[in-house]
């Protein structure tokens, strides 16, 4: 997803994922010719071909994020971050290091650890001779979808930041308090070298999280009637009262359900605020997603289908899921928002690499 929010004038020279249904679905979108599926540790430099304009890396998620275990950088999946950077350093040593790095994850990796976390990635940049900043985006400004997502973005000190994009202070827009509050943390060294980003704010939303829903989805199969008041049981009585205010609107409404432990008691938990809840995996820590479809009187519910949370994601219906209802949402869960990555290249990617006087006339990530 991010290759496809950077564009086609990317050309990408290689790409990696340790997991077997995502390696597959990689190939059949994008081909294999530079595609290596294994674990990023077992890679070494002499593996990663000429000189990148631009390193990107979403890290695995789960030890960081607010729904996971909180072990930190330390856990053993959020860890990976380690020997990406090693990798980063062994192309340095061979004067091929990238000029750009974007890292992604979740929220919760600014104050995962107290903090610590955040600090030792801007350890890691700052002596690996990449200035960089954050920016926080939630994809509901894209998408109908809530996501918020940390973006630290990282350029090597030869690289020039244009005015246009560098602002002197923090924008509440991109650096919310959690982003100010960690940046306080990092050293002296790392905040001599940090950028606050300004980029342009996107156009307002139009497309509606009904806007994306299928009437006869593939993956799934429409809850019977019984199912679908055992879910409207689920729900408190705030919650009911949503579902009682959809049926008098008249209209078709749409709703994301999860579920959710409350007191030692699963409930339903539904919004139809015209936006889904964030996609997650089960690894995560969080159960799949469902619909309600509310039209009056008339009341259907099932999962969110595959297709449906490709949409979610800014994926074109195009593109080739995996056949496993699991597999595929496991894959929009763990991935980036195209039209987010596609906003971060326009304004900051791109015009950071124009202003680059040495610029190739092919970029390459």
């Amino acid at each position: 997803m991010a290759r496809m929010g950077l564009g086609k004038k990317w050309r990408c020279l290689f790409a990696n994922d340790f997991n077997p249904s995502k390696a597959r679905t990689y190939r059949a979108n994008w081909g294999s010719n530079h595609f290596h599926e294994g674990d990023v540790a077992k890679i070494k430099p002499f593996d990663l071909p000429g000189v990148a304009d631009l390193a990107w890396a979403s890290f695995p998620c789960q030890d960081l994020s607010l729904a996971g275990a909180g072990a930190g950088l330390n856990g053993e999946r959020s860890g990976t971050f380690w020997p990406f950077w090693r990798l980063i350093q062994g192309l340095d040593k061979e004067d091929r290091a990238p000029r750009m790095i974007v890292l992604e994850n979740v929220y919760g990796a600014l104050t995962s650890n107290e903090g610590k976390d955040f600090a030792a990635i801007g350890e890691a940049l700052t002596k690996g001779g990449y200035k960089f900043g954050a920016v926080v985006i939630d994809a509901a400004l894209f998408v109908p979808q809530s996501r918020q997502r940390l973006f630290i973005i990282g350029l090597s000190q030869e690289m020039e930041v244009p005015k246009s994009i560098e602002s002197l202070f923090p924008i509440h827009s991109w650096h919310p308090s959690a982003l100010m509050k960690a940046h306080r943390k990092l050293s002296k060294s790392a905040q001599k070298n940090w950028i606050w980003w300004n980029i342009k704010k996107p156009p307002k939303r139009t497309i509606q999280f009904s806007d994306l829903i299928e009437e006869n989805p593939q993956s799934v199969r429409w809850h019977t009637p019984e199912e679908t008041h055992q879910l409207l049981n689920m729900m408190s009585e705030v919650n009911a009262a949503k579902v009682e205010e959809a049926k008098k609107s008249g209209r078709r409404m749409v709703g994301g359900i999860y579920k959710r432990t409350r007191h030692g008691i699963q409930r339903a938990e539904v919004r139809f605020d015209g936006v889904s809840g964030c996609l997650r995996t089960p690894a995560g820590g969080s159960s799949r997603q469902s619909i309600l479809v509310v039209k009056g009187k008339n009341i259907r519910s099932r999962l969110l289908s595959t297709r449906e949370a490709a949409r979610l994601m800014g994926l074109p219906d195009d593109y080739k899921l995996p056949d496993r209802y699991n597999d595929a949402y496991h894959l929009a869960g763990d991935g980036v928002v195209i039209p987010v990555v596609r906003h971060i290249t326009s304004n900051i990617l791109a015009p950071v690499l124009s202003a680059y006087t040495i610029n190739p006339s092919k970029k390459v990530a």
